[in-house]
């Protein structure tokens, strides 16, 4: 595993398979993201995508506290107008969408608080782990505010209509196993233990075969991105290259030969 501290409150670790963690660092403010963090996640996020090793990429928070409480707001306090909202909502927006279409699966290891932005960070991803100890709230009505980075579309098509009002006019906070049962989150893991268990997942998934592995998001992403039929002539589009791949005939040949 090799580290790179990008900016002090943002670090990158790749791993083994083509592995990637990157966790958000300022612990001691449960991994608040200042403007200069947001900046540099999205560049991050856009330099992600470029990555052609990329198999696997998991979110998380330094120590235990928090996986990410959100925006600053102790910072973002001092940019006051309607232009200085939007240039930090664009940030992290356009961040959040890049992260949505990697083409590759992206796991939130969800440890202690996932707030305001940093629920929307997690929604982003495709799998969600959340510790015993982890509390997911749309709470940005508290502060007389709406999700800004994608969250309440995403949530929409996650939970339906009825549930995400009821979510997002409440601010309710939720601990891991209500998120779970409003399937917020895929798996409840003990205490402390979310990222091992997204590396253990992030590793499986990478010793798929990698056109496999990509192929089964992007048929999902199109049911989400474009009208039915569309989305399932890419469906009918993605399997005639991997059936004549050498890892299927590969997975066929084994398997008929256990088959004897």
């Amino acid at each position: 595993m090799s580290g790179d501290i990008l900016i002090p409150t943002l670090r990158l670790d790749r791993h083994a398979d083509g592995v990637f963690v990157l966790t958000f660092n300022r612990p001691e403010l449960r991994n608040a993201l200042d403007l200069a963090t947001m900046r540099a996640f999205r560049g991050l996020i856009y330099d992600l995508a470029a990555q052609s090793d990329l198999r696997a990429l998991i979110l998380t928070g330094a120590g235990d506290k928090a996986f990410c409480s959100g925006g600053d707001l102790a910072e973002l306090a001092n940019y006051r107008s309607e232009d200085d909202a939007r240039d930090f909502i664009n940030t992290m927006g356009d961040a959040l969408l890049v992260l949505e279409r990697l083409p590759v699966p992206v796991i939130a290891a969800i440890n202690g608080y996932a707030l305001g932005g940093g629920s929307e960070v997690a929604l982003t991803c495709d799998l969600r782990f959340a510790d015993a100890t982890a509390q997911m709230g749309f709470v940005h009505i508290r502060n007389a505010l709406t999700p800004g980075w994608g969250a309440g579309q995403r949530l929409l098509r996650l939970v339906g209509y009825s549930r995400a009002i009821d979510l997002l006019l409440s601010g309710r906070v939720m601990n891991a196993d209500e998120a779970h049962a409003l399937g917020l989150v895929n798996r409840v893991t003990a205490a402390g233990s979310a990222l091992e268990a997204a590396l253990a997942s992030a590793h499986e998934i990478a010793r798929q075969p990698p056109d496999v592995v990509r192929a089964v998001k992007a048929l999902l992403q199109a049911g989400l991105n474009h009208p039915y039929e569309d989305a399932l002539r890419i469906e009918r589009d993605l399997f005639p290259p991997l059936w004549a791949a050498d890892a299927h005939i590969e997975a066929v040949a084994a398997f008929l030969k256990r088959q004897r």
